[in-house]
Formats: C-alpha cells, structure tokens, sequence
C-alpha cells in the first residue's frame, strides 16, 4: 500500500492526478541541468563554449529553423492564449510555477521571434510581448527549456495542434549552435557516435554481459536460450536500449524478449555497432545527430544480412523508428516487405500469443496487482499493429494475456492523455531530480488512487526512461524501486518454455 510522502520530500499532496495547484512565480527560476564540457560539445560539431558573437548566431539559426522547419514558424505565429494548455503539462501540475505551463514556456521563445522577424515587433514590441535577446533571456532559455519532458501532452488539448515539444527541441537546438549544450545529453550522444550506445558498453563487454544472461536463462529453466551478438544471416536485429543489457528491470525484458523468440523459432541477433535504440538527437532538437545515430542502425542490418528490425521496449527510441526511420536512413528496400519496417517487440509477441505459440500461464504472475503506464512518446507520436490505437491496445493485450489482475488509472491520466513519467526528453539526470519528482506527482498520484481502489502494487512501462525515472522516484511516494516493471518481465514470468520442466511446488512469486 503507497505511503503519503513526507513534508520533507517538498512534493505537493494532490488530491487529484490533475488538480490544479497555486501560483508559486519563480517557484524553479534557476534551476538547470550542468552544461555540456567543450569535449562533448565538439564531438558533436558544436562550440566548446559560448561564442562571442552569440546573439547573431541564434537569430540566424531562429532563422534558419523557420525556414526549413514550416511547422515551427506557424506554431510561434499561431498561439491566441486561449488558454487550453495551461494546465496540461505535468511540470506546471507538480510545481506551480507559471512559466512551465505550456504556453508561457513557449513564449520565453516567441517573444524573441517577434522581435526580431515580425514586423509589429520590430516596430512596437510592448504591444505584442516582444523582447530583444539578453543573456537573461538566454539562461531562462536554458533553465526552462530543460524543464519540458517534450511528453506532447499539451499538443492534445491545443486547439490549434501547437507542439510545444517542437519549440522545446528548436531552443536547445539553438543554444547548442551557439556553445550551450547540456552534459547528460550531449555525452550521452557522443558515446553512441564512438562505442554505438549510451552506456559506452563495448562489444567484449557485451558479449561477456549476455553470455552471463543465457547462463541465467538456463539455470531459470533448464533450457539454453540464446542471446546472439553479430550473427550474420539471422532473420531479426534487435535493436533495444542498453539498459536492457545493464540494470533492473530492464534486464527482465530483455530476458522475455529472448524467450518469446526462442519459443517462435526465428533466428535473431543484437549488433555490438548499433547496441542501442534510443536517440538522444530528438531530445536535443538535432536532426543531423538523429540521422547520424539513425544510420547505425541502417549499416548494422545491411552488414548483418538481417531481414527484419524490431525495435524494444524503449519509448522515444518508437517515435524515432516509427516516425523518423525511413526518413532518416532508408529506404529500407533490403529488408523483407512483408513485415513492418520497423515493427516494435509488443507487436511480435502479439502476433505470436494470437497463433498460439507461446505456453502462458496466467498464474504465474499472481503475486503481482497491474496497472499500466502509457509512455508519452508511444502514445503521442506512433503507432502499433494495423489499426488505429493500436500503441494504446496492444500492450494492454499483451498484458491481459499474461496477467490476472490488470487495473486501469483515471481515464483522463492514459492513453493520449497520459501523464509523462517526469524524467523524459533528456531529463533524466540527478541535476534535475527535485523537478523530476514534482514532475512524476501527477502520474504516481493516479497509481496511488488506482492502489487505494484495488489494491494494486506494480505498474508496467515499455520504455527505458520511464522505468528508470519510476525506480528511482516511486519510494518517494510509498511503492518499492521494483514496483515498476517491463512488460516482457511480466511475459518472462508467465511463459513456459518447450521442454521446460516445472515443478508443481515452485514458488510462483518473484518475492
């Protein structure tokens, strides 16, 4: 049963996942995540440090946005205030400061739009909020424009169909061009440019990783399951978060995956080049370094002779692949049509509950009371199997199958509604962790009302970042670090392999 937390966690109480807090102006003016060294901002193709000519060169590459990207100038041109989001981002929600709801985070930017390429503010820029570009501005910039997640959330209620998320990624573009990036991200890029993931695992290191895991995997059940690296010939690459190989729960997913595809029989195989899917560029507004890593990917299939990409459990790495992918690397015109390029693993083990492939059983997850999180950029900015929602449905199904005990949020807190974890968009990183708790109150309010209506204990996520973020952030609220689980651990624990031989007095909990 979740605690409430203490007056010493300084998380506001919620009544409600959406309630609606006080004002507190200011509340996290400052606030901002450690800059990027000139070592990682070079590696990047970036300024060591702030250039001396910096206002010109971020109006240029204002410019320059608004002219390749049609979407970014019609969202500065077209916000009316109406007001319809201001209450819809889950920063706002958990801080109270007004400058994190959606439309005045936006307008730390067009105000300096408006100065300087409108004409009413070139020539009367106290009538239309207009500002000139000030180093003030540019570390509010900085501090606010790292205070959204990109979660999109406030894009559902718009009107207009304004992506703040788009606005974000232009002004961290922007301050990159001119010598202010942030560390954790850019870092983590660089990485993926050197080793090919985030977590800078080198190929000895994951074999020897996974070599560990197979032997876990046949200890658990008696049956070699194999977790292939660099197998050329192989009909499936998967490319999935490094996590997976690494931490809790990520592991457990990675675990399922391998037995889901042992039991279908296709053969497949992880790259040690491209041993990451997430995609770091996206959270930096970068479509250069998207494309860079992109193609990655692109090379590890082609050299590995593989015909299919299925991506894992990794939320923003979905959105890059469903919606960037072909775009950013392809065409993709040597891997086998007959299938989704890419296709995520949710929708492969689908399909294969629906054939009858795998042997579930049901009870072997008992011990666990289920609800589920939709991670922001599955549901906001992709899509699953032939129908529409089915990024909202196939999950769910997946779940259902392999559970007995499942149990929704509120309604207004899933699906497109979701509420973001509060780590996504590149937050992720301790600088942060005041915010990243007060940003998680509205979700972890909706699991605590759905554990006070049934009882339940866990929630489940398909993306490394919300895991993450929910194992470090959940005690604060009550629940255990491993109250957060991966879908395909759920699907690890019920699924009996061919051959495997279970006892009837096997204790079936994890505790």
């Amino acid at each position: 049963m979740a605690a409430s937390t203490s007056e010493s966690d300084d998380i506001r109480k919620m009544a409600h996942p959406l309630e609606i807090p006080r004002l507190k102006c200011g509340a996290m003016e400052g606030l901002a995540p450690f800059k990027a060294s000139p070592e990682h901002q070079e590696k990047l193709g970036f300024p060591g440090e702030l250039v001396p000519d910096w206002k010109e060169k971020a109006l240029a590459k204002m410019k320059e946005l608004g002219e390749k990207n049609r979407a970014f100038q019609v969202y500065l041109d077209t916000c009316v205030k109406c007001g319809a989001c201001t209450d819809k981002c889950h920063y706002f929600l958990g801080t109270g400061d007004p400058k994190n709801m959606p439309v005045a985070r936006q307008d730390l930017l067009r105000s300096v739009y408006r100065r300087y390429f409108t004409f009413a503010g070139k020539y009367f820029p106290k009538l239309v909020g207009a500002r000139d570009l000030t180093e003030d501005v540019l570390n509010e910039w900085y501090s606010y424009y790292h205070q959204c997640s990109e979660c999109r959330r406030c894009s559902v209620f718009c009107p207009y169909g304004i992506d703040t998320a788009e606005i974000t990624m232009a002004a961290r573009d922007i301050m990159d061009h001119i010598g202010i990036g942030m560390k954790y991200s850019n870092e983590i890029i660089g990485k993926v440019h050197d080793i090919g993931n985030n977590l800078g695992l080198n190929a000895k290191a994951l074999r020897a990783t996974l070599e560990d895991l197979e032997e876990d995997l046949e200890d658990e059940t008696g049956i070699s399951v194999r977790i292939p690296v660099d197998e050329k010939g192989a009909d499936i690459l998967l490319i999935t978060p490094s996590a997976d190989f690494f931490a809790e729960p990520h592991i457990d997913g990675l675990l399922g995956y391998a037995k889901v595809f042992h039991e279908a029989g296709v053969s497949w195989t992880v790259s040690s080049y491209a041993s990451e899917a997430a995609n770091f560029g996206l959270f930096i507004g970068s479509y250069e370094q998207m494309r860079e890593i992109s193609l990655r990917i692109r090379k590890a299939a082609q050299d590995l002779g593989v015909k299919r990409i299925v991506f894992g459990e990794c939320g923003h790495a979905w959105r890059v692949g469903y919606s960037f992918l072909n775009t950013l690397a392809g065409p993709f015109d040597f891997l086998d049509q007959n299938y989704p390029i890419p296709q995520h693993i949710m929708e492969f083990t689908w399909d294969e509950i629906q054939k009858g492939t795998l042997n579930i059983d049901k009870s072997r997850n008992d011990h666990i009371r289920l609800t589920y999180h939709d991670s922001c950029n599955v549901a906001r900015a992709s899509r699953m199997g032939d129908e529409p929602g089915g990024q909202f449905e196939i999950p769910r199904n997946v779940i259902k199958a392999v559970c007995n005990h499942y149990f929704e949020m509120d309604r207004e807190t899933t699906k497109e509604s979701t509420l973001c974890c509060g780590g996504g968009g590149g937050l992720l990183t301790d600088d942060l962790m005041d915010l990243r708790k007060k940003g998680a109150s509205p979700r972890m309010t909706a699991v605590q009302q759905v554990t006070e209506d049934h009882g339940v204990t866990h929630m489940a996520a398909i993306c490394a970042i919300c895991k993450t973020q929910f194992s470090k952030i959940m005690p604060a609220f009550g629940y255990e670090m491993d109250s957060i689980v991966s879908v395909h651990q759920l699907v690890s624990n019920a699924i009996i392999l061919t051959g495997q031989v279970i006892d009837d007095d096997e204790d079936k909990s994890d505790e």
